[in-house]
């Protein structure tokens, strides 16, 4: 399983907690986020992919409440059966998000993002390439999101559709895409799904 935690690392702003949850409501926890303590959610995932989207999902400040959030993914058991919330997980996933959480609070910029379980190698691994992902994330700017944010991955032929919705030219939708970094971002997330899902494997 894949813990998530996630806490506020800019605290001058107040309790942005609410928005982070808005930002995070399309994601499908099989337990849904839930303030545990202070400013931090938790939640857990089945699948790794689901929960390198809610990690990178949360390095968007803009759409979280205008503040930065540190992220744990911990990999790793958790009791069984699985209850409804969170205040009743236990287990070692818990604790490695704890952990990562820990971590990721003590990362200097922007990417805030931290692995840990069992195997230190692979997690280390995974941690890299989220946090190269949360990078390219956390740095584009409003103008990148609003392109972004009509488009859907792996579809071809949207630009001209994306431009006409913007009132802008497809060539400056291209432009957008290229800073952002829009494609290379998905063609990653599959290699940090993966390694999180080694992690599993490797117990």
């Amino acid at each position: 399983m894949y813990t998530v935690t996630i806490n506020q690392r800019d605290r001058e702003p107040g309790d942005r907690v609410p928005q982070l949850l808005r930002a995070l409501d399309r994601a499908t926890p099989d337990i849904p986020f839930s303030r545990t303590v202070g400013d931090e959610v938790q939640a857990v995932f089945s699948m790794p992919e689901q929960a390198v989207d809610v990690g990178l999902a949360a390095m968007r400040s803009d759409a979280c409440g205008g503040v930065r959030w540190n992220v744990g993914i911990g990999v790793g058991p958790l009791s069984e059966p699985l209850p409804s919330e969170m205040q009743d997980v236990t287990g070692l996933g818990l604790v490695y998000s704890r952990r990562a959480v820990e971590r990721a609070q003590h990362i200097k910029d922007e990417a805030a993002i931290a692995v840990d379980g069992p195997d230190r190698a692979l997690a280390s691994e995974a941690a890299a390439v989220l946090r190269l992902l949360a990078l390219t994330v956390a740095r584009r700017t409003t103008a990148e999101w609003r392109v972004l944010e009509l488009l859907t991955p792996g579809v071809r032929g949207q630009q001209k559709a994306v431009a006409e919705a913007l009132g802008i030219t497809a060539q400056a939708v291209s432009k957008a895409i290229a800073r952002a970094h829009w494609n290379e971002e998905f063609d990653a997330r599959p290699a940090a799904a993966h390694l999180l899902r080694l992690m599993v494997e490797a117990r």
